[in-house]
């Protein structure tokens, strides 16, 4: 193709059309989602896996830096674990006592991917899945992206196997690409870290290996309702994709709601420096764990793995472990017949930019508990609180496994009811609709990784009510 040769502009609703059939079929060519459950435990049959903790100096490749304390391995690749000083000045107010803290905090620089390559059988767009261990996990096992790799992965560093189906991702001739944006990762336990998430459709025949399944847009989504299947990495992609709009109406124009968000941007004034992990005010460190003196928060552990369908079978590594179960919910209310959410302005120290537009609440309520009631984050108690019949969304969902040890969530939809939350929301919310969220996720660090997981939910619930 000569270089300056013109490219047709994408059919927009013919893919919103494909998207949305595909939404609409819940029944797939390769895999019933009935049948899912037991496929996924004959691949975790069919493989060797095993976590176990082990003490620091057990560690093989990683150490505490003599003069930082900070956690390293030998190669100097992989990440680091770091401490971290956050300071907030200038916003007359916040989302709870805190305006100064420190923290560990992992430092990894490199960019990965998290890719799906989608396909069309039988007429019908199907999304290439993985039964991917991860040692994180609560249950070892879940759904994944076709390709989940960080550089060093896909690059070799680990002197593993290759990267199954990179080559739709990456290089030439990799098919049609419908998502590729950069999104952060959880901005409280990852310092300016980002993954590029990537949808590409293709014609090409592609063999299907082990410990793979072709699944509908509707049987995902069913499987979305479900705990700890859908992996975190498979989540955040699915926000990306370009769902069909709906109707207008939204209480923010588009205009308002950027110009909204800048201004979260420039009233807060935040400062987060790193700074050695020795010596960490408020941390305290063992054979066994990094953790905070009152017990809250997180603690930094090691673990020893055997994953028998990894590109490397075998590793030890740190990760971060999460003290309490975690409550993400957005709040919805409907305005003139028009769904909206509400979203929050979040500052999290780790964060490329100030804020990120975050869930309702994203929270560990034990972190809470010791509070009084003015103090407690704004719409913790009203979600805590909410009767069966206004939850519209409910499922536990497990966080990045691969750097977080049994990190769980309890994801929400909470209907709001016409009175619980105002139309003029306090200050640092917004009420926003879906589409703008589908819209604003095009774009990268927008929103952050727990607001993209309840957009997917969101979508999976219109396309598999309960």
């Amino acid at each position: 193709m000569p270089p300056h040769t013109l490219q047709p502009r994408e059919d927009v609703k013919l893919l919103a059309d494909r998207l949305a059939l595909s939404a609409a079929t819940t029944r797939g060519v390769h895999l019933t989602t009935a049948g899912f459950a037991d496929w996924l435990a004959e691949r975790g049959r069919a493989n060797a896996f095993r976590v176990d903790r082990i003490p620091f100096a057990r560690l093989d490749g990683w150490s505490f830096h003599d003069t930082t304390g900070n956690l390293e391995h030998r190669s100097g690749r992989f990440f680091t674990v770091e401490g971290l000083h956050v300071t907030e000045r200038g916003a007359p107010y916040g989302d709870g006592p805190h305006a100064e803290w420190h923290q560990p905090i992992i430092k990894q620089p490199e960019v990965g991917i998290l890719g799906i390559l989608g396909k069309e059988f039988d007429g019908v767009l199907h999304f290439l899945m993985q039964a991917k261990m991860e040692p994180g996990n609560p249950n070892l096992l879940q759904l994944s992206p076709t390709v989940q790799a960080t550089r060093s992965n896909y690059t070799k560093a680990h002197k593993g196997a290759d990267v199954k189906y990179l080559e739709h991702f990456v290089g030439p001739g990799r098919g049609r690409v419908v998502a590729d944006v950069l999104q952060s990762e959880h901005g409280s336990w990852f310092f300016h870290k980002s993954n590029r998430n990537m949808i590409v459709l293709t014609d090409d025949d592609v063999p299907l290996l082990d410990d793979f399944c072709w699944l509908t847009l509707g049987q995902i989504a069913e499987l979305l309702h479900r705990d700890n299947v859908v992996n975190m990495d498979s989540r955040t992609v699915l926000s990306c994709l370009p769902v069909p709009e709906t109707a207008s109406g939204a209480l923010l124009s588009d205009a308002q709601l950027l110009s909204w968000i800048t201004t979260e941007r420039s009233r807060h004034d935040v400062h987060a420096e790193r700074v050695p992990l020795a010596g960490l005010p408020g941390w305290r460190r063992d054979e066994m764990t990094v953790e905070h003196e009152e017990g809250r928060y997180f603690k930094v552990v090691a673990v020893n793995v055997q994953a028998g369908n990894r590109e490397v079978t075998g590793w030890t590594q740190p990760l971060f472990e999460p003290v309490g179960l975690g409550v993400t919910a957005f709040l919805i209310r409907t305005f003139d017949d028009v769904p909206h959410v509400l979203v929050h302005a979040r500052v999290e120290g780790g964060f490329l930019d100030t804020v990120e537009l975050g869930p309702t609440v994203q929270y560990t309520p034990e972190n809470y508990a010791h509070l009084p009631a003015a103090e407690r984050p704004s719409f913790l108690d009203t979600v805590l609180a909410a009767p069966a019949h206004r939850i519209r969304y409910e499922a536990v969902h497990s966080e990045e496994g691969g750097r977080f040890l049994d990190a769980e969530s309890r994801y929400l939809i909470v209907d709001a009811g016409d009175h619980d939350v105002p139309l003029d929301p306090p200050a640092g919310y917004a009420w926003v609709t879906p589409d703008q969220l589908t819209w604003l996720v095009r774009h990268g660090h927008y929103l952050n990784v727990q607001a993209r997981t309840l957009l997917a939910c969101l979508n999976a619930t219109t396309a598999n009510p309960r």
